[in-house]
């Protein structure tokens, strides 16, 4: 039977349901529409469904949007991955198929994601993936949405890379801009914004300085969030971690550095979850401490590495 109307999918457009039966969890919506790809393989554990975010031709280009809503319902939990980093090509004026219904793209338009994602009480969401890494000149916004039941677990990671280092380009994208917004209940317990644009900023001696030498020396920055029953563990063993992390003043910029937040809700409920912040000097290092970080998660959902490859 061919979609009503208000079933249609337009392009970029996604959609994922996904809810538990027994002790399996079952896709009841799972579609999207060029240049988004969802693939499902078969998990062996029990109520986990994984899904790979891709995109066709391995990246994002000017002008191309990215609709995708998500739900987890019942006791299932949802992993979210990708194959490698999300690629955000430099933008050009020109046409490509199907991204914005045939019409001229203006030159400097941005690459644009926006994800919604609910998941119900006993639900979990697992969005783990690889890092976004823009080209020279490129132009991207991400902007994520989380409405979480009480009961529910989240782990949400999000980061970026300075871009392809091998060919000398560090820094040097056009705009980078991501917002992680979550509702706990439907009360906002954390909205985190990041901008980074390519001006060059004059400081008070008079010089500008470019993005890259703000930025200096990292070359990846990440931030993960971890809310609910399922992360306690996890967060219980970063906590402890950081804890012991000595203060001591270093001369020079060490080769990662991270920090834990406790997350509060402001609404008198107290400590809700944990935010963690990395930055390194080569995204391969933040990939390594992600995957020793996240070992518990990867035990619970059923995967020996989580997503580092």
């Amino acid at each position: 039977m061919p979609p009503s109307p208000t079933q249609e999918i337009h392009g970029g457009t996604g959609r994922i349901t996904v809810s538990s039966h027994g002790l399996k969890a079952v896709f009841s919506e799972l579609s999207a529409a060029y240049p988004l790809k969802l693939l499902s393989p078969r998990a062996f554990e029990n109520r986990v469904a994984i899904v790979y975010l891709l995109s066709y031709g391995g990246g994002l280009v000017s002008g191309d949007q990215v609709d995708l809503r998500v739900h987890v319902t019942g006791e299932a939990k949802l992993v979210l991955l990708s194959q490698g980093s999300t690629k955000i090509f430099k933008t050009r004026p020109g046409r490509r198929l199907a991204t914005v219904n045939g019409e001229q793209i203006k030159p400097g338009t941005p690459s644009r994601q926006v994800i919604s994602f609910t998941v119900s009480q006993d639900g979990a969401l697992f969005l783990l993936p690889d890092p976004v890494t823009c080209f020279r000149d490129a132009s991207y916004h991400q902007i994520q949405t989380f409405h979480i039941a009480r009961g529910a677990s989240v782990a949400i990671l999000d980061w970026v890379t300075s871009g392809r280092k091998s060919l000398g380009e560090e820094w040097v994208f056009s705009q980078y801009y991501s917002v992680n917004e979550i509702f706990l209940d439907g009360v906002r317990v954390a909205k985190d914004v990041m901008l980074l644009e390519d001006n060059a900023i004059p400081t008070a001696s008079g010089t500008r300085r470019t993005l890259a030498q703000r930025l200096a020396p990292y070359a990846c920055y990440a931030m993960l969030f971890l809310i609910g029953p399922q992360l306690q563990t996890t967060i219980d063993h970063l906590t402890k971690e950081y804890e012991s992390i000595s203060v001591m003043k270093t001369r020079a910029p060490e080769h990662l550095i991270w920090s834990l937040s406790p997350l509060v809700t402001g609404q008198g409920s107290g400590v809700v979850g944990a935010v963690v912040r990395v930055a390194g000097k080569e995204p391969e290092s933040v990939k390594r401490w992600f995957s020793s970080a996240l070992a518990p998660i990867a035990e619970h959902i059923g995967l020996e590495d989580v997503h580092m490859k």
